[in-house]
């Protein structure tokens, strides 16, 4: 966002001084290069001080002959005139004849006084003193110091809903919704987030509404599934084994979607937890089920957890990897950054165009695993659910020849 404010001030910034130093280098040029019909004012004022002077008498003045004047190149009428008439705005009744004048090719004022000609050029070098371009310079850095601090501005007023966005997105939580904005700052930043807390609120009510009707869905397949395995109880042993497996799934599902929707609605405090511990007791519990899990390297880790909620994703993971994978070990590592957790099975792994599909409730990849295994396919959606909102991550991914590798990763504490 930062780089997007940078660039719109960028670009205020350099039109509007592009158009200031265009209108400057002309107002330069005008000034430096005057027309001759814009210097018959200085011309006619040194006439007219030439006329309270000059003394055709006195021989300290070179006058000009009718040859001089007949080197001169032809006649200006239009600034003869020109200077006539401001002459006659102050009484002054001398003739003035202007002719080019090629040797300089700037005109010249032939002005007759008394019997006298005297020459008067035109100035040719009308250039600005050093002083004017000090000033000049001046005016022209206040002017781009302004702008600028009008275009940072103006940059920022004009993104600052967008950095709100920006903001917004970065906070969705685990549960896919948005956290509610602070309502102030300009008009637009104002409208900006009331428009994304309506939405946060209208999110977090389909969110809650979805996981109502799963946990009222779950809860009532309890009664008719009591009701199922009685009956079960008159069947003949054969069938009665068949159906009681069946209802145990239907069990499965069911508590598995009322805990996805526990973790998805219910926020626990975090406390520090002996990840090494947890990770250590919860292999020697399944093995002694009969699950194949063996431990690796076990680094020590206290990590600020809902500890009840790590150990049942550790536990689903854990015995996915078991179940799925024949047999499998689990490390606990630390690195400079991070703590990692990582169980290794050896089953055959799941098909690469699936791995993306993994956390989804509900999936199981048959392709890749056994598909005479029981599971409701919520366990790795549950797991993934549990360590995102505790801060972690969870990557799953096929292992080089053989077997699937699960990885919960939490950045190291201090």
């Amino acid at each position: 966002m930062t780089r997007l404010q940078l660039r719109i001030a960028a670009i205020l910034v350099g039109a509007i001084c592009l158009i200031l130093l265009v209108a400057t280098l002309a107002s330069v040029v005008a000034i430096s290069y005057p027309l001759p019909e814009r210097m018959v004012g200085p011309v006619a004022f040194q006439i007219q001080a030439l006329n309270g002077v000059i003394n055709p008498d006195r021989s300290t003045f070179l006058y000009l002959s009718q040859d001089d004047i007949a080197q001169f190149g032809p006649v200006r009428s239009d600034l003869s005139q020109a200077i006539g008439e401001l002459l006659a705005k102050d009484g002054i009744n001398l003739p003035v004849t202007v002719y080019d004048k090629p040797s300089t090719m700037s005109p010249v004022a032939v002005v007759n006084i008394g019997d006298a000609f005297v020459a008067i050029d035109f100035p040719t070098d009308l250039r600005p003193p050093m002083d004017f371009w000090v000033i000049m310079g001046t005016w022209m850095g206040l002017i781009v110091l302004c702008v600028i601090v009008v275009s940072l501005i103006m940059a920022y007023r004009v993104t600052r809903p967008f950095a709100v966005l920006e903001h917004a997105v970065g906070t969705v939580g685990p549960d896919g919704v948005l956290p509610h904005v602070p309502e102030v700052g300009s008009g637009e930043t104002i409208e900006t987030a009331k428009m994304l807390n309506r939405l946060s609120d209208r999110l977090k009510g389909a969110m809650e509404s979805r996981m109502r009707l799963v946990a009222a869905a779950g809860h009532d397949f309890r009664t008719p599934m009591t009701r199922m395995r009685l009956r079960a109880e008159f069947l003949d042993d054969d069938e009665r084994a068949g159906w009681l497996r069946d209802i145990d799934e239907l069990e499965r599902i069911a508590d598995s979607a009322i805990g996805l929707v526990r973790e998805e609605v219910t926020a626990v405090q975090p406390e520090p937890v002996h990840l090494d511990d947890m990770l250590a007791g919860e292999l020697q519990e399944l093995a002694k089920q009969g699950y194949r899990l063996s431990l690796g390297r076990l680094d020590k880790a206290v990590l600020p957890l809902p500890p009840l909620a790590m150990r049942r994703a550790l536990r689903n993971l854990l015995i996915n990897a078991a179940t799925h994978g024949k047999s499998a070990t689990a490390a606990l590592e630390n690195s400079a950054q991070t703590t990692r957790i990582i169980i290794r099975d050896e089953g055959p792994g799941i098909p690469e165009d699936l791995l993306t599909r993994v956390f989804e409730p509900f999936f199981r990849a048959e392709p890749g695993r056994l598909q005479t295994i029981p599971g409701a396919g919520l366990g790795l959606a549950l797991a993934a659910e549990i360590i995102e909102r505790s801060g972690g991550t969870l990557d799953i991914r096929n292992r080089p020849g053989k077997g699937l590798e699960q990885t919960i990763a939490f950045a190291r504490q201090g």
